[in-house]
């Protein structure tokens, strides 16, 4: 077993002498299989030493949109009677890259530099006689890799050590979570954690939780506005102690800050900075899509004991998690591989009972024949494909789990991937858990992401049952399929992967990019996806200046955050893609891109090393931070493979044939739309009879009128707001609320003068009026640009308009105008206040003479048996100019249209905004 890798300096008191012991060579490509075991974990120490004296130990981590920039600095002193060496260690994240380390000692510094690790090397070798690399030791920790360095000071030495590392934070089960290791292994008098967190559309809960023990449970504080959150934790000197008279700290174990951001509307959050743009995606409130799964079970005998326990006992409470929509299968394999059942099964609580009967009863022996229960696992969802018996809206995957490397069978390991590669179909994905340290995780890993996949390790402890689950919930509820963020091409370059197979709730997705030069002052970008019961087809922008100028003023924000941020994801994606370069030639070029980035952005990486230097008389001395393999692991993270972008084209919208645009208002061609605005005020446009009709409802807030009620199809109502005051001795009425509700389809639209939202059974699609949006739904579609169309079935067509007003106005407050064209297709039994009239009632206006206003002239209306006093006037069409509107001259009916309208307008009083009107 090899002792970690150490970086050692010995410092004596009257010259700079440095020596540097190595532990073993440098690591090749060659992946070697020797790792820490459970049993074989040492005590982890952040500083280590003999006789010293800790003056500080604190932790800075500042996030800004979902990336963390973390310093570490820790204050040293050799306050023994002798020379000795003084350790500083950090466990980091295993996602995170390292980008900065100096360290002072005694005034002389070294500071860190990111160089190619063979010029690393190289220049290291030029400084040393003899020697040890330091850097990153990966240890057996889930989730933490560890920095450690060593330095040989002599009595009264002072040594300042600060380490930086950045990371992006991954959204899982709707949480952001960010992990701190706090082990100072003494009595620190300032020991400080300081998280800093900036999310410009709001924090929408933060929380702060550590395993130190229950003496530090009300010792962190936190500090939380719309955007901005600061989470403290500073215990004293005393506070530390494990007991009152202890000289122990008890500060020893992890500190975790959990948050999610506000998210005004599925359209996603659009972000530009420091000439780089950030979109991310997080849709919620949708019906998760059905299931085809594969389950894929080792039971060799190398499974025999804990671990086969601990899947067993997963297996069942992911099987009891199966909903009745969702279709499955089990396969066991050691030497042979077995079907549970052959093909597909739909999971009914009875097939379910069944399932979990035979994996209780399974027993582990035999070899390891991954091949075969791979190759029969795909044929399984290629039968039941072909038999047509797969949703084309479901998601279809395998999920292996495995503790070892084949024995059985097919073992090489490439010729494995190519078998699966070659039957896999593309709308399949692959994941894999590979349990314990005896698999080959890089294998799994590489399978898994050439598949659309992701791999993850278990842990072969307690808690891998929990582990198990845990992953499955990240997978079981997918929401969306082939997502696609797009950007304007002549506006963006260099964007990462903008193509997604799955999207799975609680959990986000980043697409990054650099702007192109050019005068643009807002970005626009584009997104298409597939739900359960509709196609979503989304379109967000964000002002390209406004973040920078935010940000500024900000001063824990992390300012460099989506160039950081641009280069994190590149960087790991390109690790993923040269995981599965099939030549050596095009993992050359790959690493060269990745060496390239990583010195620009100053990331260190499986293929660069921090060069950490110092002087002292003229004379260069030299420490190096390399970043060396995982055993079973490979270089990279489980990230899904770059893909190169498609050219982007940005979707364009066509608006229906009655949307009229926006030229200069002619009064003739109001024809063809029934309107009603603030009062609420009402026109019908008869074309038989040429001729504008309009009239006042004198209702009062709360009310819900109705407006079309087609029986048994589709009803339309709209429900009043009152002003905030009373003018001319009465509260005005307005539409704050119009439901569209298709009762064939399920679907139910209310737009409101906040959101607008789309609902259908479990389905909840709501957005901002800020949002660009277009969504299909059964036969239902909705956009959003300026104002919100909706259209069923290609007969019916509804738009609304939202009217902002001062929000300090002392009457008026924000309604809504809704148009509905005369083209509109019903049946004989539509009625309504508005619906009454697709059938053109006869209508003669005669004995027009003057009124007492000049501008309005009075007459006598015949209509419906009727003779009612008529006033010429006019009202605003608000669809051209949303401030001034145009004026439709019409014939105004006084008393709520009483003898236009059948009956009287209390008749048209709803209970709820999906309900229909009952006869007149």
């Amino acid at each position: 077993m090899k002792t970690p890798v150490l970086l050692c300096v010995l410092l004596f008191s009257q010259s700079w002498t440095f020596e540097f012991i190595f532990d073993g060579e440098w690591e090749s490509e060659t992946v070697r299989r020797n790792v820490l075991t459970s049993g074989e974990e040492e005590d982890f120490e952040a500083i280590q030493g003999n006789d010293i004296t800790v003056k500080s130990y604190k932790v800075e981590s500042r996030i800004t949109l979902r990336f963390a920039h973390t310093t570490v600095k820790s204050s040293v002193l050799n306050s023994g009677p002798s020379a000795q060496s003084i350790g500083f260690n950090v466990q980091i994240p295993k996602r995170a890259f390292i980008n900065n380390f100096t360290m002072n000692v005694n005034g002389n510094t070294f500071v860190g530099s990111v160089k190619e690790k063979t010029v690393a090397r190289n220049l290291y070798a030029l400084a040393r006689a003899r020697g040890k690399a330091a850097g990153i030791v990966r240890t057996n920790s889930q989730s933490m890799e560890t920095f450690r360095t060593e330095v040989h000071v002599p009595p009264g030495s002072k040594v300042e050590f600060e380490l930086h590392y950045q990371e992006m934070m991954q959204r899982k089960l709707g949480v952001y979570q960010h992990t701190l290791h706090l082990q100072p292994g003494r009595l620190v008098p300032l020991l400080q954690v300081d998280v800093y967190i900036f999310e410009p559309k709001g924090i929408k809960f933060v929380t702060a939780s550590n395993t130190l023990g229950e003496q530090f449970a009300d010792l962190t504080k936190i500090t939380h506005t719309k955007d901005k959150a600061h989470i403290v934790f500073r215990p004293t000197l005393q506070q530390q102690r494990k007991c009152e008279n202890c000289t122990e700290s008890a500060v020893d174990g992890v500190f975790t800050v959990n948050y999610d951001v506000d998210r005004e509307s599925n359209a996603g959050e659009l972000q530009v900075s420091d000439g780089h743009f950030v979109q991310f995606f997080a849709p919620s409130d949708l019906s998760p899509l059905s299931k085809n799964i594969v389950f894929v079970i080792d039971v060799s005998g190398s499974m025999w004991g804990l671990k086969m326990k601990q899947t067993v006992e997963a297996m069942k409470a992911i099987l009891d998690d199966l909903s009745m929509d969702d279709y499955f299968s089990i396969i066991d394999f050691n030497h042979n591989a077995r079907c549970w059942s052959e093909d597909l099964v739909q999971a009914s609580s009875i097939q379910v009972d069944e399932a979990k009967k035979y994996v209780q009863s399974i027993r582990p022996n035999g070899g390891t024949n991954i091949n075969e229960a791979l190759l029969k696992a795909v044929q399984i969802l290629v039968r039941a494909s072909n038999q047509g018996l797969i949703d084309p809206r479901s998601v279809s995957m395998i999920i292996l789990v495995s503790d070892g490397d084949p024995t059985v069978g097919e073992i090489k390991l490439s010729t494995i991937q190519k078998n699966v590669k070659r039957v896999m179909r593309e709308e399949f994905s692959l994941f894999s858990l590979g349990i314990g340290f005896d698999v080959d995780f890089d294998f799994l890993e590489r399978i898994a992401m050439d598949n659309r996949g992701i791999a993850q390790r278990i842990y072969a402890n307690h808690d891998a049952a929990e582990q198990l689950k845990a992953f499955y919930s990240q997978v079981s509820s997918p929401l969306l399929r082939t997502i696609t963020i797009n950007l304007p091409e002549n506006a963006v370059n260099n964007v990462t992967q903008n193509r997604f197979d799955k999207f799975f709730s609680g959990s986000e997705l980043i697409v990054a990019g650099k702007l192109q030069p050019s005068d643009l002052t807002t970005l626009q970008s584009f997104t298409t996806a597939a739900a359960a019961n509709m196609d979503l087809n989304i379109q967000t922008e964000a002002d390209i200046r406004e973040l920078d100028s935010v940000l500024g003023t900000h001063q824990h924000s992390f300012s460099g955050f989506a160039r950081q941020m641009w280069a994190y994801i590149t960087v790991n994606q390109l690790l993923a893609e040269r995981s599965l370069a099939p030549t050596a030639s095009k993992k050359r070029r790959i690493t060269q891109r990745i060496v390239a980035l990583a010195l620009e952005h100053q990331f260190v990486t499986p293929f660069t090393a921090m060069l950490v230097e110092g002087h002292d008389q003229g004379r260069a001395e030299r420490l190096i931070a390399d970043s060396p393999r995982d055993s079973k692991h490979g270089c990279c993270s489980a990230t899904a493979p770059l893909s190169r972008p498609p050219p982007v084209q940005p979707l364009v919208y066509s608006n229906p044939p009655w949307l009229l645009p926006t030229v200069a208002p002619n009064p003739k061609e109001v024809a063809g739309v029934h309107e009603m605005d603030s009062d609420p005020h009402f026109i019908i446009h008869l074309p038989k009879s040429n001729m504008d009709i309009c009239f006042n409802i004198d209702s009062r807030p709360g009310h819900i009128l109705n407006l079309i009620s087609d029986p048994g199809t589709v009803t339309i109502n709209g429900q009043l707001v009152g002003s905030k005051k009373m003018k001319n001795n009465k509260i005005q009425t307005y539409f704050g609320t119009i439901s569209i509700y298709s009762k064939t389809d399920s679907v139910q639209v209310i737009v409101g003068t906040d959101r607008i939202n789309l609902m259908e059974g479990r389905n909840n699609h709501s957005f901002s009026w800020g949002a660009t949006v277009e969504l299909a739904l059964n036969r239902v579609t909705i956009v959003k640009e300026q104002h919100v169309t909706v259209m069923i079935d290609g007969k019916i067509s509804v738009m609304v308009v939202l009217h902002r007003v001062w929000k300090k106005h002392p009457v008026q407050v924000d309604f809504l105008g809704i148009y509905m064209s005369s083209d509109n297709k019903y049946s004989t039994q539509v009625h309504g206040l508005i619906g009454q009239f697709a059938k053109e009632p006869k209508v003669k206006v005669y004995g027009v003479h003057e009124g007492a206003d000049p501008k309005k002239k009075k007459a006598t209306m015949e209509v419906k048996g009727n003779k009612l006093a008529v006033t010429r006037g006019w009202q605003k069409d608000f669809r051209r100019d949303k401030k001034r509107g145009s004026d439709v001259y019409c014939w105004f009916i006084h008393n709520s249209g009483k003898g236009f309208i059948d009956g009287s307008y209390t008749s048209y009083i709803l209970p709820q905004l999906d309900s229909f009107l009952t006869a007149i």
